[in-house]
């Protein structure tokens, strides 16, 4: 009997130590959020311009592309209508 009841005593004493280090990794999570907070709202502009020239630079890349792939595509079109107009009288 004795020692079921020691099992359940050390059972209990880990119970508490288990919820006393939750309660500690739950204090220092709102801790360092607090402490954080004013980094991450002075560094909130900056990432905001940060993605409007990633933005730009993408859309700059992506206009370039266009640009490129239109005369190619014209080119190829010249090049390859003799023969789609030749393909059409044979067919």
């Amino acid at each position: 009997m004795f020692t079921l009841m020691a099992f359940f005593g050390v059972m209990m004493i880990g119970a508490a130590v288990l919820a006393a280090l939750v309660l500690l990794a739950i204090v220092t999570k709102v801790a360092l959020k607090v402490v954080l907070l004013p980094i991450k709202l002075l560094l909130l502009p900056i990432f905001a311009i940060v993605l409007i020239v990633k933005l730009a630079v993408l859309l700059t890349v992506g206009a370039v592309v266009f640009a490129l792939l239109v005369p190619i595509a014209i080119l190829c079109a010249i090049f390859a209508a003799p023969f789609v107009l030749a393909a059409m009288a044979l067919g």
